[in-house]
């Protein structure tokens, strides 16, 4: 979200501060937070409502839950530097170091990492207006929104693109073949270091690494 570069110098510092670091609540994320959880469930309520004209409440409401999920944020967190951030407005060599609670304890909790980017969301919102802090959280839940209503169809792509932020490869690995040479049948799993991330099936090795990386994807795969 490019427009948090946008943002004053005191109001990006506010929606990166934890209450632990603040004097007084209110000088913490806390309020940013509430708001832009507003602002990011109507901009992506709006968007779901107008591309999928033929869906029910109940498909709408289920895509929109995890797009503006805990989980779906803090993903979107680290795509857009959050832990970056929190380093820079707290140094390690700052006065007040070992006041309140580490920087890495909070890049480590999808409740935090999820709520700074709410607060920045807040932030751009009273700054910038609605009609860009929508366009720009758009553009920045853009594989969420993808992966939450089905359209996004090159999932090893996509997991590779996570993983790499990590520093990470996928591996996918043929665990089963089954049927005759006209009807074969594949199963795979997609692994980083030996771990299954996901497991997916097809009749080519493409489909089932396609289903794999879909099924790690959904599974929160980092």
């Amino acid at each position: 979200m490019a427009l948090v570069g946008e943002l004053q110098a005191e109001a990006r510092i506010l929606a990166l501060t934890h209450s632990s670091w603040a004097q007084q609540r209110t000088g913490a994320w806390g309020r940013l937070a509430f708001l832009g959880d507003s602002v990011l469930g109507l901009a992506v309520a709006e968007h779901v409502f107008e591309s999928f004209p033929r869906s029910d409440i109940g498909r709408l409401t289920k895509i929109h839950g995890q797009v503006v999920s805990g989980r779906a944020c803090a993903e979107v967190a680290v795509l857009l530097g959050v832990p970056e951030m929190l380093h820079e407005v707290r140094s390690p060599d700052a006065k007040e170091v070992d006041a309140g609670i580490a920087v890495h304890e909070l890049v480590a909790s999808e409740r935090a990492m999820a709520s700074i980017v709410e607060s920045l969301i807040g932030a751009c919102y009273l700054e910038l207006g609605l009609e860009r802090t929508a366009e720009a959280t758009l553009a920045a839940f853009g594989t969420q929104i993808a992966l939450a209503s089905g359209t996004l169809l090159d999932f090893k792509s996509a997991l590779q693109e996570r993983l790499a932020r990590r520093g990470k490869t996928v591996a996918y690995e043929i665990v089963e073949e089954s049927g005759p040479p006209h009807d074969r049948r594949f199963r795979i799993d997609a692994t980083v270091a030996g771990e299954i991330l996901g497991t997916g099936e097809g009749a080519s090795k493409k489909a089932a690494e396609q289903a794999a990386a879909e099924q790690a994807l959904e599974q929160g795969a980092s």
